[in-house]
């Protein structure tokens, strides 16, 4: 009963493409039209607080085309065009003239961020109120960066450092106007652009969250650490991965955990950094089941991570734990991301201890208690495939895994097909495939008629 409870509300949600609750006056706005000035700090603070703006929507058609999960036949004939269409890899992804929020509502973050950044320095402010100016700054910058680089993940190629000042990027809206139409930027520009938001973010946040919803320093170097990560530059990554955990570093016992509970968090887990949600489209709600390979490569001595990851739902292996308190999957940065993310450059940067000594702190918080046996490698590299073994298990359905498969696939030791097998066909998306970069949507190109990505 929960679980077909939870169904409907995802095949609700989906059908309505999740669309964003203007909950404020200044955002109760029509179609097309220009927000409204904000023009108190109290506006701004109640702007940066939405959280169906800013936590919300975040893309997942990546996720969609990732290897995490199935689908049965059944369920993707009965999923909406558009992911229907990204599961197989389609060379057309959406219907003509369909709203692809994976587009849209990043760019409306965007474009609420640019307002904040525009509208903040017109807007008069006591002394008292500095400390609040500066955290409503730093979370549109946070924002912003944010927005730019889920656009990037989703509908660029993969940072190649050979061709990042060439290969196009998407389109940096810097001003908050409706009718500007903005070319798309290289992808080197696009990464500038975000790294530099989160430099002036930082100083301005708080060291932790007080709203695991709201920015901090701690989600600041988190994404960074991440952004460093799919760029290969893994001194950089490292850095502000140890950054991130010197300012937060708590880690979930999964032994303290109740595997029958869904969700398994009543709100947050204690180990995440910043809370946001994905998109939801129907090939990943309750019914998707998780990817054979992926359930074998669990241990079935000890390790917790099955039976809080997982659901047996009469034979049919599906998820848990990785949907939050509204039923939405998780796009987080969690204090296991960085972990991970520490491990594996430390790993790539020949220290085998500190690396080993990282991934079984983790591990051992997701045995059961006196079970866990720490794991060893005879070298940095043998510790690098330990570590994205780990990598790859522990942070499942999460938003992620798209990133690393993009990054990954750029080194052959690590390269994949993937494969789908649907009303007894085949479909397959090869290593550095250029459907790695999802189409741009129609709506966006009649606007404004930038170059489409090759399929």
């Amino acid at each position: 009963m929960k679980r077909n409870t939870c169904f409907m509300i995802v095949i609700l949600l989906a059908t309505a493409f999740i669309g964003c609750k203007k909950q404020d006056d200044f955002l109760d706005t029509k179609p097309n039209q220009a927000l409204a000035i904000p023009k108190t700090i109290a506006d701004l603070q109640s702007l940066i607080n939405n959280e169906d703006v800013f936590n919300r929507n975040y893309p997942s058609l990546g996720e969609v085309s990732t290897d995490d999960y199935f689908n049965s036949t059944s369920l993707w004939v009965s999923s909406y065009t558009t992911g229907k269409n990204a599961y197989i890899w389609a060379k057309e992804i959406y219907p003509a003239n369909t709203n692809v929020q994976d587009w849209s509502g990043s760019y409306q973050q965007v474009y609420y961020a640019n307002i904040i950044l525009k509208t903040l320095p017109t807007i008069s402010s006591s002394a008292n109120q500095q400390l609040q100016v500066n955290t409503i700054q730093g979370s549109a910058l946070f924002f912003r960066a944010m927005a730019f680089y889920n656009l990037v993940q989703t509908f660029a190629l993969p940072y190649d450092p050979a061709s990042a000042s060439k290969d196009l990027g998407i389109p940096l809206v810097m001003e908050p106007d409706l009718t500007a139409k903005v070319g798309r930027n290289t992808i080197s520009e696009c990464y500038s652009q975000i790294i530099t938001d989160l430099n002036a973010a930082a100083p301005l946040l708080p060291a932790v969250p007080t709203v695991k919803t709201q920015p901090s320093q701690a989600a600041v170097f988190g994404l960074l650490s991440r952004i460093y990560l799919v760029m290969d530059k893994f001194n950089e990554s490292l850095t502000f991965a140890k950054n991130c955990l010197a300012l937060y570093n708590q880690l979930q016992d999964f032994n303290k955990l109740n595997p029958s509970a869904f969700p398994v968090y009543p709100k947050f887990s204690p180990e995440e950094i910043f809370h946001a949600s994905q998109l939801g489209y129907t090939n990943t709600s309750f019914q998707a089941q998780v990817d054979s390979n992926l359930y074998r490569s669990f241990s079935t001595s000890g390790d917790l991570r099955p039976s809080i990851f997982f659901y047996n739902d009469n034979g049919a292996i599906e998820f848990n734990s990785q949907y939050d308190y509204k039923n939405a999957l998780s796009a987080t940065i969690s204090v296991n991301e960085i972990l991970l993310t520490k491990a594996e450059c430390e790993a790539r940067l020949n220290d085998m201890a500190s690396a080993m000594n990282d991934l079984n702190s983790l591990l051992t918080t997701r045995w059961a208690t006196g079970k866990y046996v720490p794991l060893t490698a005879t070298s940095a590299d043998d510790a690098l495939n330990k570590i994205l073994v780990e990598r790859r298990k522990e942070l499942v359905l999460t938003g992620l895994r798209w990133s690393d498969l993009r990054r990954l696939n750029k080194e052959s030791r690590f390269a994949i097909t993937l494969y789908r097998h649907i009303n007894g066909q085949t479909y397959s998306l090869p290593p550095n495939d250029p459907r790695y970069a999802l189409p741009i949507p129609d709506t966006e190109l009649n606007f404004n008629p930038i170059p489409q990505n090759i399929r």
